[in-house]
């Protein structure tokens, strides 16, 4: 058989921040995490964390000795992911390392932004970074995948992807945001622009992910995208499937089900490569292309996304709607159900508002304060690029790369007060992660950690620049996450059009907000500003928090309804125990 298969797995976890401690920006940042136990059952074992992205961290060991006997996979971890394996669990590190160069390591965007939502310049910094974090997993490879967070992806943010490195990009999407000019390109190997394109197969990705197929069905359904015309014509073509790492954790079967379908679908003959090994031996000659294969260009929806509200589409593609709170196609803010109740999503177009004008407030004071220090902007670039061997330093020593001051520095003249504003900057990165806006309520961890973040690199700034006129702006932008319920006034979110003709009420709009812990009257927004607010400001700027009641900032929030299968000490909500 000509078939091909290939499966991805793409790693994330977001952390479990509530505070960043102090630092003056020479040494990775050292915070404190939440203490909210939960136990996973993986087969026959309690895996357990004193929170989710502990107990996650601590599950890979047991994906890690599944993956090392497959072959055909490609796996791609968020470098903070990483990190923090590295940190809490190194020898889960060290295996993923070796399954990494065993198949194709894929790199991807630190910090899983939406990437498309972010200025270009945030986009340059990442992309140039997330190849020099990969460059030890990848060497002497030509062809390399490429995961953009939740798959959302643009002309425009493939090119910078593109021109940030030497190699030949494979994006790795879903089917539903590709567009075919003729159905023979289907599972053959596209180009778009410079590189190469593949669409997994949705729902057979998502057939085992929420297990709605047994492992005969799953092998059954592989099979049934044989291609007659390409088996006939002896061309190869591949089958592509993707998932999160973290699917082989849904039932404690799960890890087994994956090994079952695996061997499966070989037993019928299929081989397994990765989808850059199948592009490479297409451009190679050693696969039989189809006439104009690898060269003819295929579309790509812009703003298109592996995992959007499908439901919501109006042209049978997806979109980025899941992380506006609007459907992209006419602007109309929509609601969902969490837990019996219908949730207006007018939330997430004010989070993303506001967290697009902090990272604006935050990289202009940064920039100006590389200027006042003489760095031209061209080396401010590069400074901020070569920062992330001080973020992510673990990481890099222990591939022997070099981490001293006097790299990081160069761009920067030497000048030690830069690293705070490198810290600053990496701080908001951070606070960019996509999942508070995966989820349908605003009140979880994850958006308490971005809060808290991005809090901390405004409070930061404050300080480095008491006395000058630019404090101001940083205080401005305090105030608006302090005043985030106010938003919805200050910015007319009334007179947005909505799907069903409620969701952008006053009434919608405090629903959404409502605080979901017993020990706070806060939106968790709020709750996160003055949680950090309360602990470093200092001097007159205290006076920002005196009208609000200290006692309501807590770490406490909601449950994400995705992590209900864990068992947690706390079933009601999410704590926080100090």
């Amino acid at each position: 058989m000509f078939m091909k298969y290939a499966h991805h797995f793409h790693a994330y976890q977001p952390g479990d921040i509530v505070y960043i401690l102090d630092g003056d920006g020479s040494k990775p940042i050292e915070y404190e995490e939440r203490k909210s136990p939960v136990t996973i059952r993986i087969r026959e074992e309690d895996v357990k964390g004193e929170n989710w992205t502990r107990a996650m961290l601590y599950s890979y060991e047991h994906i890690s000795e599944v993956l090392s006997r497959m072959k055909g996979i490609s796996i791609d971890v968020e470098p903070f992911t990483f990190l923090m394996l590295l940190r809490y669990h190194r020898k889960a590190f060290e295996e993923a390392v070796e399954l990494m160069k065993k198949f194709d390591a894929v790199p991807t965007t630190p910090f899983h932004p939406i990437v498309p939502h972010l200025d270009e310049f945030e986009q340059r910094i990442l992309a140039r970074v997330s190849f020099d974090f990969y460059s030890p997993l990848t060497e002497g490879r030509d062809v390399l995948g490429y995961w953009l967070p939740e798959a959302v992806i643009t002309r425009e943010s493939a090119s910078i992807v593109e021109v940030s490195t030497e190699k030949r990009p494979v994006f790795l999407l879903d089917e539903r945001q590709l567009i075919y000019d003729f159905p023979q390109a289907k599972h053959s190997c596209n180009r778009y622009g410079n590189s190469f394109v593949f669409g997994r197969e949705w729902s057979l990705s998502d057939a085992f992910a929420f297990n709605t197929l047994d492992v005969p069905g799953l092998v059954s359904a592989t099979l049934d995208y044989r291609d007659d015309y390409k088996e006939n014509l002896g061309v190869p073509y591949l089958v592509f499937t993707a998932s999160d790492l973290e699917s082989l954790l849904g039932n404690p079967a799960q890890l087994d089900r994956f090994t079952a379908w695996m061997e499966g679908i070989e037993g019928n003959g299929v081989e397994r490569v990765s989808a850059m090994e199948f592009v490479r031996k297409k451009l190679s000659g050693e696969f039989k292309r189809l006439d104009g294969e690898c060269s003819f260009e295929i579309g790509v929806k812009d703003y298109s996304s592996w995992s959007d509200y499908f439901d919501l589409s109006l042209d049978g593609k997806t979109s980025d709607s899941r992380w506006l709170g609007y459907r992209r196609a006419d602007g109309k803010v929509f609601a969902r159900e969490v837990k019996g109740r219908r949730i207006s999503q007018l939330w997430k177009v004010a989070f993303t508002r506001l967290f697009e004008e902090l990272n604006r407030t935050v990289r202009l004071g940064v920039l100006k304060g590389l200027k006042k220090l003489g760095i031209e902007p061209s080396s401010s670039e590069e400074f901020l690029v070569r920062y992330a061997r001080v973020f992510f330093k673990d990481y890099y020593d222990y591939f022997g790369i070099d981490t001293s001051l006097d790299y990081v520095l160069e761009p920067a003249n030497g000048d030690r007060e830069a690293l705070k504003l490198g810290r600053a900057y990496y701080l908001m990165l951070l606070a960019n992660h996509s999942c508070p806006r995966f989820w349908e309520n605003l009140d979880t961890r994850v958006a308490f950690g971005n809060v808290s973040t991005i809090t901390k690199a405004l409070i930061e700034l404050m300080d480095y620049f008491e006395g000058d006129e630019l404090q101001n702006l940083f205080i401005e932008a305090y105030l608006r996450v302090l005043n985030f319920e106010s938003l919805y006034h200050v910015w007319n979110l009334s007179f947005l059009s909505s799907l069903e003709g409620w969701e952008t009420t006053e009434r919608a709009w405090e629903e959404a907000l409502r605080s979901e812990v017993p020990n706070s009257g806060y939106n968790v927004v709020t709750r996160a500003g003055l949680y950090v607010g309360k602990r470093d400001l200092k001097g007159s700027l205290k006076a920002l928090i005196e009208p609000y009641n200290l006692e309501w900032a807590v770490a406490d929030t909601g449950h994400i309804p995705g992590e209900a299968h864990g068992h947690w000490e706390n079933g009601e909500w999410c704590e926080h125990k100090d």
